[in-house]
């Protein structure tokens, strides 16, 4: 195995140091990662992230993710880069009977097998979960696909957009009466991840207690219906069907965004009658506070008509920055709406080592990426493995497996 390398940066730099993975939480696991471009790759570097060994299979001609535009590290793509530290790479050919073989023998010496593959795809390479389970009943086999191993849509293809766009999630996205627009974040994809993750999670500790495995069927859309929260709620109570949210929440009115004098908006969330009161002081409006108009969080939601355009003059007065100090000081929770380079800038992500430095083992190539948000106690830096050249370790795994070639 070649050295870890771990971030022990300060907060405003991205320089790393060498460590080994002793100690992460999930050392000792192996995954098996079959997925291919976002919503699996972000859920198995999270686990690469805790410690797990990833065993990366990519076709001859790679994972697609590897040749996304603009931006490149040599001929690997940036959006590559972003999702698949702490892993290796074996270049297997599942249409060949080799790489089958070769496959399944990696899945015996794994506890965890990651795969978006449609439906119905690795069933007719005989490397389905129920095949693969019947000699393996310890397995924990975590499908990711758009719509689900069933359903009328289960054989569709699924990006993140589309999964965005039929779970209602994209016409709440945009200002209102606007068009509905697709999430700025790929939440499609990323959701799913993060789903399976805790499903795996949540196997893993079931097999410590009874021995046995499990199948976990991770649809897109389904994450992103679970992610309609409250509102789907809303809708199922009231029949009422909301639309568009735009820069407001549809129950509070000081939950929203103001744009400053600077031309800079400002996200506000007074959420609290004490919120309440001390952004009308701040504002320079505490008559507002005494108003029948909007005495209480009903009477604010009743009128906000009224009241949204007396916020949205007083705060043209500023600049974001100094309503930011000034609410913080209040106890108001606020924010400036940062552009990405402000909010990878910020102290605070720097503080946290969410903007870290990964360099490959020759020093050659090296690149900036958003870091690990899991905070143990227990570890003191981040696991951060250059993601791994296209076929870069695939004797290591190929031999893993025990099976010889032609065998």
């Amino acid at each position: 195995m070649t050295d870890s390398t771990v971030t022990e940066m300060p907060a405003t730099t991205g320089t790393s140091t060498k460590a080994a993975t002793a100690g992460l939480p999930l050392e000792g696991v192996r995954v098996l990662d079959l997925t291919g471009f976002l919503s699996g790759p972000f859920g198995s570097q999270i686990l690469g992230d805790l410690g797990a060994e990833v065993l990366k299979i990519e076709p001859p001609e790679g994972d697609n993710s590897r040749s996304v535009p603009p931006y490149f590290v040599g001929d690997a793509s940036v959006y590559y880069l972003s999702t698949n530290r702490n892993k290796k790479s074996a270049v297997i050919n599942l249409k060949d009977p080799d790489g089958q073989r070769v496959v399944k023998g990696l899945i015996a010496k794994s506890d965890i097998v990651l795969e978006n593959f449609r439906p119905g795809a690795l069933q007719r390479l005989g490397l389905d979960y129920e095949t693969i389970a019947a000699d393996i009943p310890s397995i924990i086999w975590c499908s990711i696909s758009g719509f689900g191993q069933d359903g009328p849509y289960a054989h569709r293809p699924a990006y993140d957009m589309i999964v965005q766009a039929y779970s209602g999630g994209m016409s709440l996205t945009g200002e209102r009466g606007g068009v509905p627009v697709r999430a700025g974040l790929p939440i499609g994809d990323l959701t799913a991840g993060l789903y399976g993750v805790i499903a795996v999670l949540a196997a893993l500790n079931k097999r410590a207690h009874t021995g046995e495995g499990d199948y976990i069927d991770i649809s897109m859309l389904d994450c992103q219906l679970a992610f309609l929260s409250y509102q789907g709620a809303y809708y199922l109570h009231s029949g009422k069907v909301p639309g568009t949210q735009g820069r407001a929440h549809d129950s509070i009115p000081t939950y929203r965004c103001f744009r400053a004098g600077d031309g800079i908006d400002v996200a506000v969330t007074a959420n609290t009658e004490g919120m309440w009161e001390a952004l009308c002081g701040v504002l320079g409006l505490a008559e507002l506070i005494e108003d029948d108009r909007f005495r209480t969080l009903a009477d604010r939601h009743r009128n906000r008509g009224e009241l949204e355009p007396l916020l949205e003059e007083a705060f043209l007065a500023l600049g974001a920055d100094q309503w930011v100090e000034l609410l913080t000081d209040a106890g108001v929770p606020v924010a400036p709406v940062n552009t990405v380079d402000r909010a990878l800038a910020d102290t605070q992500a720097r503080h946290r080592n969410m903007v870290v430095e990964l360099q490959d083992e020759s020093g050659e190539q090296n690149v900036r990426v958003v870091g690990n948000p899991l905070k143990f106690r227990s570890m003191s830096s981040q696991l951060l493995n250059y993601p791994p050249n296209l076929g870069e370790h695939t004797e290591e795994i190929i031999a893993l497996s025990g099976v010889t070639h032609g065998e």
